[in-house]
């Protein structure tokens, strides 16, 4: 397969594991030898360490999962002190993925990875801002503009935005993020969602709504991704219930430069070795010499 560059990065397949769902790698790793990725986007990081949420963090539900585990990590200084020495011996493309609660947090965050040996920043501006009574920084675009702008000044890696599916105009959102500086765009990120335990008569989560992730999403996140992918001009990584390589394939032909795999980790912990084989014998059965052939076909 040939070289995949994203932001300006050489990535050597299109197979990202997804925010969240990895880790920092270290347990994958044991299974199948990670540096096989294109790209390992680590856990969601913070400035500060937080503990996360209370009480339920995983729930199943038809054709995906549940999740509020509420951005539990080590904080940002941990991360590139312990964390991020391992994973760059996995010798595969290192994506962190940047999480705050306000603008100034994500700017003092952005600039420390800055002098960091990650690769590249994925922006998740699905976080609650707190100044703003919780509403998420991905939900306006007006707000998302001046998010990106901020740590657009303050980063020098190239600078990936992680777009929610929650957005009021999730296009819009999008156009603006390019505009104020981002180098990609990757998308969707969870759907506000939540269940009820009806035998103790109340909600599942003591936060009550949730992240839904997960196969339930795909048709919604693809819609999504070739939507965005006919405005933009900047890559765009598809995300959202990919379970297979026909669902990597689906999204590439409706416009994205490559995918995350997050929640089919669960259930199959090899499953991007899957898709990457899978991919190359498509490629080769139907005399594809390089994805550009299909991308954006649709």
């Amino acid at each position: 397969m040939e070289l995949l560059n994203i932001c300006g990065v050489n990535l050597k397949n299109p197979v990202i594991a997804a925010s969240g769902t990895f880790g920092f790698g270290e347990e994958y790793n044991e299974i199948y030898d990670v540096s096989k990725l294109g790209a390992i986007c680590s856990k969601g990081i913070t400035l500060n360490k937080r503990e996360g949420n209370k009480g339920m963090r995983i729930f199943e539900t038809t054709g995906g999962i549940l999740n509020s585990v509420g951005l539990q990590n080590p904080g940002i200084e941990h991360f590139i002190n312990i964390e991020l020495p391992k994973m760059k011996r996995y010798n595969t493309v290192i994506i962190a993925n940047l999480g705050g609660s306000t603008l100034e947090e994500y700017v003092e965050a952005a600039q420390k990875l800055s002098d960091s040996d990650v690769d590249i920043v994925e922006l998740n501006i699905s976080c609650p801002n707190v100044k703003s009574g919780g509403m998420a920084f991905g939900i306006k675009s007006e707000i998302a503009y001046k998010v990106v702008k901020a740590v657009r000044a303050a980063c020098k890696k190239p600078l990936m935005v992680k777009l929610s599916p929650n957005a009021e105009d999730i296009v819009d959102m999008a156009y603006r993020c390019c505009e104020a500086g981002a180098d990609s765009i990757s998308l969707v990120n969870t759907f506000k969602a939540m269940a009820v335990d009806i035998k103790n008569k109340r909600a599942v989560f003591d936060n009550v709504t949730a992240g839904l992730s997960g196969g339930a999403i795909k048709p919604i996140a693809l819609r999504m991704v070739y939507e965005v992918s006919k405005i933009v001009k900047v890559p765009v990584i598809g995300i959202g219930g990919i379970c297979s390589w026909e669902d990597a394939l689906e999204f590439i032909m409706a416009g994205a430069s490559a995918i995350q795999v997050g929640t089919a980790n669960f259930i199959k912990p090899d499953i991007c070795l899957d898709i990457i084989d899978n991919i190359e014998k498509y490629m080769a059965d139907e005399n594809i010499k390089d994805l550009e052939e299909i991308r954006g076909i649709i």
